[in-house]
């Protein structure tokens, strides 16, 4: 059994990052990698007046946003090429008109140097408005060209300041483009208005969402987004899950999304054969505001309603996204007689345990991804998955030899003191 959970949030991009390094066989009917240029990511920083505030680890917004990027410049993979763009860094004074034209390419999308674009970071002061919407026109111009993975990761503090140009109608406009470019948000300030503006843009290029309220939650989640800007673009395929498992959908390998109710139940099915293995991650996005506390799981069941295996997963309300996966492999089986592997139907079922206050739309449902792999199990699959105790079957064997061995020792120990008390 695999057990995930990962800082992450908004629209489901998560499952990226969970498919990385798996290969789809070359039938595969969703999911299918493309792109072969390097891959591009253009980091948009909010440099407005308001990141001065001192309330991110004692110290300012600004100054922990400097210290994420030189780790994230650090850490930067060869293959991208990277570049850092800027809104509210230039113009100080009060015409908002100047002020909503504020914004600047700090370091071009192109081959790193580390120790220019550390200078260049190091120069920046808070300064002006929060001009997002024109900052996002402007990176994806910064990214346009070429056929590989774009990414644009954005971290703000506050609300874009230049309306009426509305950033998220900014981000559907960028998605209608068809360049396949991804934004990604991050916001800095636990506030309501700014999350449903930051998720808004996010959803409306299949991006993510994420507050953040430390330092090292900010670099982790940069580093993250920019990692997985060099992993292969999938695209995923949209399905609809069922209330039963008779009239579920079957999956192949591949990358799925789906819309789940609050405390819905959804199924899906998955034909497994003699010899193979089923891997399976779900990731369900919170794009709305949620309850703190909730929960995911995932469960493979026999068509007879028998549980094989679960993945569960909780969250606390500090993350956006809440993950969770399994693992079923079918051991090699006496062929039947027609000559082909024994096959077998493995139901998925997935449910969440969301709630909302009241007010809350509850629909649509929550944005849900589901990875399916089918590849060829290991040599020997038995054990891994035995009523749902996996490896855990070693474990407690273990516990039982040493708990009778223990016990024999004890009942001699036992005996032997009685029998001295008795001579003396």
């Amino acid at each position: 059994m695999i057990r995930r959970t990962r800082p992450v949030a908004g629209a489901i991009a998560l499952l990226a990052a969970l498919t990385a390094g798996i290969a789809f066989p070359a039938g595969a009917a969703a999911g299918e990698p493309t792109g072969q240029d390097a891959p591009k990511v253009d980091l948009v920083l909010d440099v407005s007046g308001s990141m001065r505030a001192k309330d991110i680890d004692g110290r300012s917004r600004m100054a922990a946003a400097k210290q994420a990027f030189n780790e994230v410049l650090d850490a930067t993979p060869e293959e991208v090429q990277l570049g850092i763009r800027t809104l509210g860094a230039n113009y100080p004074g009060d015409d908002r008109k100047e002020g909503c034209k504020d914004t600047a390419q700090l370091y071009p999308v192109g081959p790193l140097d580390r120790t220019e674009a550390k200078t260049a970071v190091a120069t920046l002061v808070p300064t002006g408005w929060t001009p997002i919407g024109p900052a996002l026109l402007k990176a994806a111009d910064d990214l346009d060209g070429g056929d590989g993975s774009k990414r644009i990761v954005l971290i703000s503090d506050g609300e874009d300041t230049c309306a009426p140009l509305d950033p998220c109608e900014v981000a559907r406009e960028i998605a209608a483009r068809g360049i396949g470019l991804t934004i990604d948000t991050l916001g800095l300030v636990p506030n309501a208005k700014l999350s449903r503006q930051l998720s808004c843009i996010a959803e409306a290029t299949g991006g993510t969402y994420t507050s953040v309220e430390h330092q090292d939650e900010l670099t982790d989640r940069v580093n993250e987004l920019v990692d997985r800007a060099a992993e292969p673009v999938v695209t995923p395929v949209a399905t609809e899950g069922a209330g039963s498992c008779d009239k579920a959908p079957v999956l192949k390998s591949g990358l799925y999304t789906d819309r789940e109710e609050f405390g819905q139940q959804r199924w899906y099915r998955v034909e497994l054969l003699a010899g193979q293995e089923l891997r399976a991650s779900v990731s369900v996005a919170a794009d709305r505001a949620v309850r703190p506390d909730h929960g995911l799981l995932v469960r493979a069941v026999t068509v007879h309603d028998r549980e094989i295996v679960r993945g569960e997963a909780t969250g606390n309300g500090r993350t956006d996204m809440v993950s969770t996966g399994l693992r079923y492999p079918k051991p090699e089986l006496e062929d039947d007689d027609s000559g082909k592997p024994a096959a077998e139907t493995v139901c998925l079922g997935v449910t969440t345990s969301f709630s909302a206050d009241a007010g809350v739309k509850t629909t649509p449902g929550l944005p849900l991804e589901l990875t399916v792999d089918v590849v060829d199990g290991p040599d020997d699959a038995s054990d891994v998955a035995s009523f749902g105790l996996g490896r855990g079957w070693w474990l407690l064997g273990g516990l039982v030899v040493a708990g009778f061995l223990a016990g024999l020792v004890w009942g001699w120990l036992s005996r032997w003191r009685v029998a001295v008390w008795r001579t003396n």
